[in-house]
């Protein structure tokens, strides 16, 4: 059985790379909030399992294996940030902490319930892709508006930024509460 730190580990190489970062020690060590140190030892448990290829000085890629795990993470944790968000109305901006706590503990079953449920989502809350359940992704464009239509009610537009080490987004405009597409 793979340990939650093994997933947040892959799911954060998953995501450095999508977002074009080069995936070095540092910036895994960075993204995580842990020592250089951890992110070596983890590094190596990594490619033991042959969950990732290591090359000093060049960084960290998955292998398919890797990258199957980290996609159902992902696929996971956007389907439970959407799920929060359009059935129990749980602000957009709270449901990433929650998706966190519970993203490695969801069978298959309940994930799939879900994913029906919500009409089989291709996008979360904030605009992030929503992993297939064959573990296919859309890539993502740099910045894109997102929360007008769905968020309409709540009177703001947000632009997605995807620079730095994770996704973030900042409010760009006021609009009117009629659903409206920008």
């Amino acid at each position: 059985m793979i340990s939650r730190a093994i997933e947040d580990y892959v799911k954060a190489i998953f995501q450095l790379r999508v977002e074009g970062h080069a995936v070095t020690t540092s910036a895994l060590a960075d993204a995580l909030g842990i020592s250089n140190a951890s992110a070596t030892n983890m590094i190596k448990k990594l490619a033991k399992l042959k969950l990732a290829r290591h090359s000093p000085y060049r960084g960290v890629e998955l292998t398919r294996a890797g990258e199957k795990i980290a996609l159902e993470i992902i696929r996971h944790h956007r389907l439970i940030e959407t799920f929060l968000t359009e059935a129990l109305g749980v602000p957009w901006d709270r449901v990433h902490a929650e998706a966190e706590k519970i993203e490695h503990v969801i069978s298959e079953d309940l994930e799939e319930r879900i994913a029906n449920f919500l009409g089989n989502p291709r996008q979360d809350p904030h605009g992030d892709p929503i992993p297939s359940k064959a573990l296919e992704i859309e890539p993502c464009p740099l910045r894109v508006p997102y929360a007008c239509a769905r968020n309409a009610g709540r009177k703001a537009c947000w632009m997605k930024n995807w620079r730095g080490p994770f996704s973030s987004a900042r409010c760009i405009a006021k609009v009117p509460s009629t659903r409206r597409k920008i």
